[in-house]
């Protein structure tokens, strides 16, 4: 009996001591998830922190934004004046003082950058060639338009001149420096006539217009909305910048960007090609909505809007990634090549000293901000 006690009395103190360990293993169990637990907020505030710190781009809200920018255009039929007309930078950038500052031709253009006064410019591929030479603290960024027939020759009627080769004796004002400037000596010597036997003025555009009226000049290469006014008024087109790409004699609208302010904005920039890319595509899907909205801007009805808006080759981000534009992933597409061409015959027109190598206007190509 004794015996069989014992027996009892062991079996009784093993299961006391199983259920002990039993209970100590559950409240450890409990404690360490209880300490899990407990750690869970920090360890994934750590883990969104790295994810964070290792994201390639913020987000657009996250995106450093400059208290004001400068941006330098012109009465130019093309997305940036649109963007312009719709507001849509204000609207994007409502922390940002966006001011818009217009000008004539690409060659005050260059003096804004120069200065510092502006961030943001229009100037065609001539004065954005000189540029370059200049060593001008700017880079091309976007394609405005590739030029067509919104610039053109036009002379009176009653001068008699019906081609190119009719100007020897005759005055031609036009913007020195411009896309125009440079189509009509391209066009001279492209017909072999000496630019030396032609009278060729200075002058911006309101002023040939001014000059047109006085019957001071027989013709003028230059841009629309002047162009219009000019045929209007007893005038008839020559040839176009249209006509001359197809001799190889290419010209473009293009935008430039301060180096240092898109070093330090890069966020912003990008955001400002969007706001472009998304007027090309207003004027594509909607080019009545879209000519609405520039008619007031160009002084012209409705109808005349959406018809210069025609002549110009509007590219969207995308395109303009293409090697035989602005190129990407930072090689520099054929776009460098036109602008070195331009320079070389400037030089031989005297209009500059020298023209840099090809790496020069193949660093002034940036192509950030074009990326998808």
């Amino acid at each position: 009996m004794v015996l069989a006690y014992k027996k009892s009395i062991l079996m009784a103190f093993a299961l006391i001591l199983m259920f002990m360990l039993s209970a100590c293993a559950g409240k450890s169990n409990e404690t360490v998830k209880s300490v899990e637990a407990s750690q869970t907020p920090a360890a994934t505030k750590a883990a969104d922190a790295a994810k964070a710190t290792a994201s390639p781009a913020p987000a657009p809200a996250q995106v450093e934004q400059p208290k004001e920018v400068k941006i330098g255009f012109q009465v130019i039929p093309n997305a940036e004046l649109l963007t312009k007309a719709l507001g849509l930078a204000e609207k994007q950038f409502p922390d940002t003082k966006i001011t818009w500052v217009q000008f004539d031709s690409g060659r005050d253009v260059n003096t804004a950058i120069a200065s510092g006064g502006i961030d943001f410019g229009l100037a065609g591929s001539v004065p954005v060639a000189i540029g370059v030479s200049s060593k001008l603290p700017y880079q091309v960024y976007f394609l405005h338009d590739i030029i067509g027939d919104n610039e053109a020759l036009a002379v009176r009627k009653e001068s008699g001149i019906q081609s190119v080769k009719d100007l020897a004796g005759k005055k031609i004002a036009v913007p020195f420096g411009s896309t125009t400037h440079f189509s009509l000596l391209s066009a001279l010597s492209s017909e072999g006539v000496d630019a030396s036997s032609v009278t060729v003025l200075d002058m911006q555009p309101p002023d040939i217009l001014a000059a047109w009226q006085r019957k001071d000049i027989d013709g003028a290469f230059v841009w629309q909305p002047s162009l219009a006014k000019l045929v209007a008024d007893d005038g008839q087109i020559i040839t176009t910048a249209k006509k001359l790409a197809e001799k190889g004699i290419v010209t473009a609208d293009v935008g430039v960007v301060r180096t240092a302010f898109a070093d330090q904005y890069p966020g912003f920039l990008k955001q400002y090609v969007a706001l472009l890319d998304e007027s090309i595509k207003l004027y594509r899907d909607k080019p009545g909505d879209a000519a609405k909205a520039l008619a007031p801007l160009l002084s012209q009805t409705e109808a005349e809007a959406l018809s210069q808006m025609n002549e110009l080759v509007w590219l969207l981000a995308s395109e303009q990634r293409d090697a035989k534009y602005l190129g990407a992933d930072g090689q520099a597409g054929g776009f460098s090549k036109v602008l070195k061409e331009t320079a070389e015959f400037l030089v031989t027109q005297k209009a500059i000293s020298s023209a840099p190598d090809d790496a020069a206007f193949q660093a002034a190509i940036r192509t950030d901000a074009l990326q998808p």
